[in-house]
């Protein structure tokens, strides 16, 4: 938001620079992103002083060139040539003296240098009218009053305004401070509260007077929930034509580009005031009647960029007996606005519901000056005060006479806000008393009205226009900005205490299980939760009908909440594989959102992505080891084995986002699904190279962290063997079912049993592979010898020979 320095100045007469303003109303919570200085003519015309022609003769070396002395209240006149057709002696001229940088019409700075012109000096440049940036002629120099003082500085013959705009970040909670009017205001509680003695001076509109009643427009608000309040009155006998340069200057220094004297004084008022109005070219009201009300979905509109806008059934339109005129609040209709043809209008000045202005400028991706405050909530008391003024400022600026009475329509009163402040409340969030006095008068600075007053606290009246401001805590934070956070004393002690925090909290376990698979060499990703409902059609487990759909969304690509986080991660893995970065591997915690027919539901996950190589290529390093299906596996069995959950069973994945995978359940609780990704939904994100994911049930993972038990016992004294068996079996038979007849048949002393080496090829028979298997045993207790290994090797052999009908090589 642009505020004027000079215009805010309208209303608190202070002497303090701009820099010193910026940083109190910074304080105040208006935080001055920036100070930009305005001229309305670029460089201020510094360097340019009148001159009186004391000689003028022809150039000796040029027919269209004349040299003329000027005198401009040095010791001596100065020599310039010059080439206007009108320049003759006793004329009073500008002349921009030597070293004065002027500007082209495009912006372009050029200095003026002393310089050789056909033989003959000169020492400076007479300007023509579009030289100084005053105007577009060059058909000669201008030449001025002759009651011009010599060596006078042109800026001040020519009154150039000089500002300084304040780039304001505004948050959106302070609705109130949408305007110089608001500015002012918190600037002057600040004041107040430097103890510097200044006054609001707000416009008068006691001269508003009906001259006549020839022209009457009924209004109808069909609609009165999305329109509470709306204003209009007529005007008659007016001239459109161009504003004059002082409101011109005051709307050019905020970024905005006058248009006519009519609708410049709309905008003007809206950016003084805050309150939003609208212009209507009477002539053009069919049955001299305004509607205000909602038109069926579909009906076709044409805004006054002449886009043909489809409205829907919801929008809130401004309509005369037989067509729209005006979408409500956004933006106005190419037909019925304000032309130089125009000699009566209707002004309209409203206070229409936030949500549905929000709504609609959403739909039609409008964002104006007036949906910017309609949709944050403006005074809802200002809104005839504002129409008064911005028709005494038309009738000022383009003549008239007030036709009719003022209609308001304002059936259901806004009612100010009650809120009950306790002294004690507010000295436990500020960390410090204030005293009561002093609260008593910001609050009172605010237009915070007080009501009543006790020991213990004060009952408050808080103006409609702060609707941000609605309970205590408000109050406090209120009290707290005019104060000043720079005034709030910081204590020398430190006060703490040690809370009782189990081991199992979430985010403890997350950091944990976070910092190991940072150590793996995986990258954390943290992406959007809003997505498209475009990815529910990727998986038959996945129901269009459970999105939970965003009420106001920003986009139809951020319309739902997501239902898996495996989408997100793969539109992460083709955003870097786009940019030349093929090798990844990440990670993700973050929650899932369904809407089941009993309730709506959120699941905490954790999810794995890993594609393309496993090492980056270097000399001492296997560049071509893929991050295929068994990498992930052992990742996602490292990730389970820190958490201490051990005990599991694996079955085929059933999930049909994987092309073949596994699937981790306990009972019948999933606990990881994990494998590589379909290519139907790989080609979906446009990536072509294989991928594998892994996706945690966190929240089973998370309660069955909480139930283990750690026991620690020492590390065995007695020494590990391990024994080697070479096994011929059948292609069917898998690691796992080697893994649980060795641990049935051993479960004291086995320890693990590793297999390390898979064989299939010539010298086996057909059907038939290889596993060469390691197996660790160990007594905690002594060490073991030959009979006892020999014996349970032989008691391994014998079930793998029985149940697999495993040989050994």
């Amino acid at each position: 938001m642009k505020i004027s320095y000079n215009w805010l100045k309208q209303f608190i007469n202070i002497d303090w620079t701009p820099e010193q303003t910026s940083a109190l109303l910074t304080d105040l919570g208006l935080e001055v992103e920036g100070l930009e200085k305005y001229q309305s003519v670029k460089g201020g015309l510094e360097g340019v002083v009148v001159g009186k022609v004391l000689t003028c003769t022809k150039h000796p070396n040029a027919d269209k060139l004349k040299i003329t002395t000027v005198d401009l209240g040095g010791e001596t006149p100065v020599q310039i040539v010059c080439g206007a057709p009108n320049v003759a002696v006793g004329q009073m001229v500008p002349v921009a003296t030597i070293g004065t940088t002027l500007y082209t019409n495009e912006g372009e700075a050029w200095t003026i240098k002393k310089g050789k012109i056909r033989g003959e000096e000169s020492h400076g440049m007479i300007c023509a009218e579009d030289e100084l940036g005053l105007g577009k002629s060059h058909d000669g120099i201008m030449v001025l009053e002759e009651t011009a003082k010599i060596g006078t500085p042109a800026a001040s013959i020519f009154d150039i305004e000089n500002d300084t705009v304040f780039e304001i970040g505004l948050t959106p909670n302070r609705a109130d401070a949408m305007s110089h009017y608001g500015t002012a205001r918190d600037l002057k509680a600040g004041l107040l509260q430097k103890e510097v003695k200044v006054e609001l001076i707000t416009p008068s509109v006691s001269a508003f007077n009906v001259e006549n009643r020839t022209l009457k427009i009924d209004v109808d608000v069909i609609n009165k929930e999305l329109a509470p309040r709306y204003c209009g009155v007529t005007i008659s006998g007016i001239k459109v034509s161009e504003s004059p340069n002082w409101l011109k200057h005051r709307l050019q220094a905020i970024g905005l580009s006058p248009i006519n004297n009519v609708v410049d004084a709309t905008n003007y008022v809206l950016h003084e005031l805050g309150q939003p109005l609208h212009a209507f070219d009477a002539s053009k009201i069919e049955g001299d009647k305004i509607e205000v009300k909602t038109l069926k979905k579909g009906t076709k509109f044409i805004t006054l960029d002449g886009i043909e806008r489809e409205l829907h059934e919801e929008d809130l339109m401004i309509c005369d007996a037989e067509k729209p005129m005006c979408i409500a609040g956004v933006f106005g209709g190419i037909d019925s606005g304000v032309t130089e043809k125009t000699r009566s209008i209707f002004l309209e000045s409203a206070y229409f519901n936030p949500v549905s202005v929000r709504k609609t400028a959403k739909r039609h991706g409008l964002n104006t000056d007036a949906s910017f405050r309609f949709e944050r909530g403006i005074d809802p008391n200002i809104t005839e005060y504002a129409l008064k003024r911005a028709a005494l400022l038309i009738q000022e600026l383009a003549g008239g006479d007030i036709t009719s009475d003022i209609v308001d329509i304002y059936p259901k009163k806004i009612e100010d806000f009650q809120v009950r402040l306790s002294f004690e409340n507010a000295k436990k969030i500020i960390g410090q008393e204030i005293s009561k006095e002093t609260i008593k008068s910001i609050l009172t600075s605010l237009d915070i009205k007080v009501n009543n007053v006790t020991e213990t606290g004060l009952g408050l009246t808080v103006p409609a226009f702060r609707n941000d401001v609605q309970r205590e805590a408000d109050i406090i934070e209120e009290i707290l900005r005019v104060y000043g956070y720079n005034n709030i004393n910081i204590s020398k002690k430190l006060n703490a205490s040690i809370s009782s925090m189990s081991r199992f909290e979430d985010f403890k376990v997350q950091n944990t299980i976070g910092n190991q698979l940072a150590g793996q060499g995986f990258f954390e990703i943290l992406s959007n939760s809003l997505t498209t409902p475009n990815y529910a059609a990727l998986s038959g487990q996945l129901k269009e009908a459970h999105n939970i759909e965003m009420l106001n969304p920003l986009s139809n690509d951020l319309s739902v909440m997501r239902q898996s986080l495996i989408f997100s991660g793969l539109e992460a893995i083709a955003y870097n594989i786009n940019r030349k970065r093929q090798d990844l591997k990440l990670f993700e915690f973050g929650k899932t959102y369904h809407n089941y027919s009993e309730d709506k539901t959120e699941q905490k996950h954790l999810t794995l992505f890993a594609t393309g190589n496993q090492n980056a290529e270097g000399w001492n390093s296997n560049a071509n080891q893929k991050n295929d299906f068994f990498f992930l596996k052992g990742i996602v069995y490292s990730v389970l084995e820190r958490l201490g959950i051990t005990r599991f069973n694996e079955t085929p994945i059933k999930n049909d986002l994987f092309s073949e995978g596994v699937s981790l359940n306990l009972g019948k609780t999933t606990l990881v699904n994990f494998g590589l990704v379909t290519k139907k939904v790989l080609k979906f994100f446009d990536v072509s190279q294989e991928v594998v994911c892994a996706d945690f049930n966190w929240d089973a993972i998370l309660n069955m962290v909480k139930h283990n038990k750690i026991t620690f016992k020492p590390i065995a004294k007695y020494p590990a063997v391990r024994r080697d068996f070479a096994l011929l079996l059948d292609k069917e038979v898998t690691f796992e079912s080697i893994y649980k007849i060795a641990k049935q048949t051993e479960k004291q002393l086995l320890k693990n049993v590793n297999l390390f080496d898979v064989y299939q090829g010539k010298n086996l028979p057909e059907g038939k592979k290889s596993y060469a298997v390691s197996f660790t045993l160990q007594d905690e207790n002594k060490t073991l010898n030959d009979k006892q290994i020999d014996k349970i090797m032989n008691k391994l052999q014998a079930n793998f020979e029985k149940q697999l009908g495993a040989e050994l090589r």
